[in-house]
């Protein structure tokens, strides 16, 4: 299979049985914007050029189109913020009385941090660049 040209994860898909708790956390204290909101089956955030997409999974398993999908387990997944915006972020968290896990230095001397959603998941922030 030739490879495909990816530029970028556009949405990430997480499972929420009471979708107050991903509003209030990515809404509120995160500070994305809702994009979309219907009762009991999903609430979308904007995340820059990207959509973090919340589904109850007792409604999306049961779809057919699109596709039923659901999960349970802990997740992980990333935020970019640019460079110069970094450490603004984490002093937002930090203030937000959600405690950072954990830090990590890279080979490319970046760091990135991270902290666990209501849930469990476990969100990353990291610096524009550090994979390029």
């Amino acid at each position: 299979m030739p490879a495909i040209s990816f530029t970028q994860i556009k949405e990430t898909c997480l499972y929420f049985y009471d979708l107050k708790q991903a509003e209030d956390f990515y809404g509120d204290v995160l500070g994305l914007p809702i994009i979309s909101r219907m009762e009991n089956k999903h609430v979308f955030f904007r995340a820059g050029r990207s959509v973090l997409l919340c589904f109850n999974p007792l409604d999306s398993g049961k779809k057919v189109s699109p596709p039923a999908h659901y999960a349970h387990g802990k997740y992980h997944f990333a935020f970019e913020v640019e460079p110069t915006d970094y450490e603004k972020a984490k002093a937002g968290i930090i203030r937000s009385n959600v405690v950072i896990i954990d830090k990590v230095i890279w080979q490319n001397g970046q760091e990135s941090f991270y902290f666990n959603d209501p849930i469990g998941n476990v969100v990353e922030i990291v610096p524009k660049g550090i994979w390029d």
